[in-house]
């Protein structure tokens, strides 16, 4: 059954939600929550979006311009649409939180009914954003190319990871594709939690479709990170297969001759180009090398990751 959406109230006074937006709520049915901890509701937002978060303008104003700056700093969170809540219209106090990154701020200088309306166009804006990645609400083609863009014309050094899993397609044909997402979905959190985790805004997860994801990191900690998500994948892919398979490791498929076969459980592969070795004009460089070593690392054995470690020459060839 499907849960009915919810709406964060952020009030670092405590407050409670206010009359306009108790009635906008009734009216449409929806849920919500009154949180006055900040870091409890980016914890929130990482497990689980919730359809709108609503900040307390007239409380002090640093912690709920600090949490919108956050949500929206990362690729995951900032589909979230953001909406200060004003009893004055405060000319500074717009600015800054459009200047953090808000996506509405609701003010007297609006009718009620014209407020409530603002809301619904919100919620509207979330309900098609989140059909956009219905899977794991990650940044999809565009916004992986646009910060592959940012990385090389910030001249720094970066790696582009693109990630992918093998027998994904013997398990959806063994299980369901109801199955098959929940094991993309969880992919996906690995991914973002590590990348969250060893360097914060610096990194970058995106998915391209189905089980192909890009990551986007420093090249100092890239080899860190595919350890520790290669070690996690590992750990928990085989509570996503039935007792009896987790007590062989492996099942019986078919092949494409109809013969019967032992199929392995799902391993993660992982091939790594950087800027380190080679100058890069276009993003599509960048996204054929990192598909060339995607496709070696599938060639051995596990869960691995390798990086190209080749060396550009004048001519144009890897030496």
């Amino acid at each position: 059954m499907r849960t009915r959406p919810t709406i964060i109230f952020f009030s670092s006074a405590g407050r409670p939600v206010p009359g306009l937006v108790a009635t906008w709520l009734a009216r449409k049915g929806l849920l919500s929550v009154e949180i006055s901890d900040a870091a409890q509701i980016e914890a929130m937002t990482q497990r689980a979006l919730p359809a709108m978060v609503l900040v307390d303008g007239n409380a002090d104003p640093a912690p709920g311009l600090a949490l919108c700056r956050h949500l929206k700093a990362d690729p995951y969170s900032a589909i979230v649409p953001v909406a200060f809540l004003e009893d004055a219209h405060a000319g500074d106090r717009v600015h800054q939180a459009f200047g953090a990154g808000a996506d509405e701020v609701l003010t007297p200088i609006f009718d009620p009914e014209e407020q409530r309306s603002r809301l619904d166009v919100l919620l509207t804006r979330t309900e098609r954003n989140v059909a956009v990645h219905p899977s794991t609400r990650l940044p999809g083609t565009s916004e992986i190319e646009r910060e592959i863009k940012r990385r090389m014309a910030a001249a720094e050094p970066f790696a582009v990871c693109y990630a992918d899993l093998d027998h994904f397609k013997e398990y959806n044909d063994r299980y369901s594709y109801g199955d098959g997402d929940r094991v993309i979905l969880n992919l996906s959190r690995i991914l973002h939690d590590v990348v969250k985790g060893l360097c914060g805004a610096r990194g970058f997860v995106g998915h391209i479709g189905g089980d192909d994801f890009i990551l986007v990191l420093p090249v100092a900690i890239t080899d860190q990170c595919c350890r520790e998500i290669i070690t996690a994948f590992d750990l928990l892919i085989p509570l996503q297969y039935s007792e009896a398979d987790r007590r062989t490791g492996y099942f019986f498929g078919k092949d494409r001759q109809g013969q019967l076969h032992k199929v392995p459980f799902m391993t993660l592969s992982i091939g790594i180009v950087t800027s380190e070795r080679r100058i890069f004009t276009h993003p599509a460089q960048v996204s054929a090398l990192a598909t060339e070593m995607k496709n070696y690392a599938k060639t051995l054995a596990g869960s691995v990751f390798v990086e190209d470690r080749r060396q550009k020459v004048a001519d144009g060839k890897a030496g």
